[in-house]
C-alpha cells in the first residue's frame, strides 16, 4: 500500500513538472489568479543552465562511450535525455510557480519547484523581515524554502501551519524562512497587505 502511494506521488510529480515546461512555453504561470506574483528562480537560472550543459555533455560523451553496444546505448540515451527535460521542467517549474501574496483571500503562498506550496493566512504572521541565510540547520517547528542554498525573507506565524512535505508527511511550523528575488518588495507588499 505504501508503496503503490509513494508510486502514486512520484509519477504525480513527474506529471506536475512536464505540465510547468508546458505553461513555461506558453509563458503563463500557475495558481496566480488575482494575487500578485513574487519570482524567485532568478537566483538559480545560472546554476541550472550549467547543470544542463553538464548533463547535455554527459549524454555526448556516453554516446560515444556505447556506441558499440546499441541496446545499452539505447537505455543510456533515453535515460540521458530524460534527465535534460528533467532539468528544463524543473527550471521551468520555478519559473512558472513564484510566491502569491493575494491580499483579497488574506493569504501569502510559499512556493518552489512543485515540491513545496505552503499558504499562510496573512492573519498569523506575527512579524516579517528581510534577513539574507546561506546555512540552514533543522529545527522542529521550522521550515526553510532555501533557493540556491539560500532564503532572504524570514516569517514568524502567531501559530502553526501545517506544511506536506513531497511524500505526504504533515510538519506544523511557526517559522518560515523563503526567498523572492526581489525581497524588499515583498516585505513591503506584506506590510501593507496585513494592515
Amino acid at each position: 500500500m505504501a508503496a503503490m502511494r509513494t508510486g502514486w506521488l512520484l509519477v504525480r510529480h513527474e506529471v506536475r513538472l512536464l505540465a510547468s515546461l508546458a505553461l513555461w512555453v506558453a509563458r503563463r504561470t500557475h495558481g496566480t489568479g488575482g494575487g500578485r506574483a513574487f519570482g524567485y528562480a532568478g537566483g538559480q537560472g545560472a546554476m541550472m543552465a550549467g547543470f544542463g550543459f553538464v548533463c547535455l555533455v554527459e549524454t555526448v560523451a556516453m554516446s560515444v562511450l556505447l556506441r558499440d553496444w546499441p541496446t545499452v546505448h539505447a537505455a543510456v540515451l533515453f535515460l540521458d535525455l530524460y534527465t535534460i527535460v528533467f532539468v528544463v521542467a524543473l527550471h521551468a517549474s520555478s519559473v512558472v510557480r513564484p510566491h502569491v501574496l493575494d491580499a483579497d483571500r488574506g493569504s501569502l503562498r510559499i512556493r518552489r519547484y512543485v515540491h513545496v506550496d505552503l499558504c499562510v493566512p496573512l492573519e498569523r504572521i506575527a512579524s516579517v523581515r528581510r534577513e539574507l541565510r546561506m546555512t540552514h540547520e533543522r529545527a522542529e517547528g521550522e521550515l526553510d524554502v532555501e533557493v540556491g542554498s539560500q532564503t532572504s525573507i524570514t516569517l514568524v506565524l502567531t501559530e502553526p501551519v501545517t506544511h506536506v512535505t513531497f511524500l505526504g508527511r504533515r510538519h506544523a511550523v511557526r517559522v518560515v524562512r523563503f526567498h523572492a528575488d526581489d525581497a524588499d518588495g515583498l516585505v513591503r507588499a506584506l506590510g501593507r497587505a496585513r494592515v
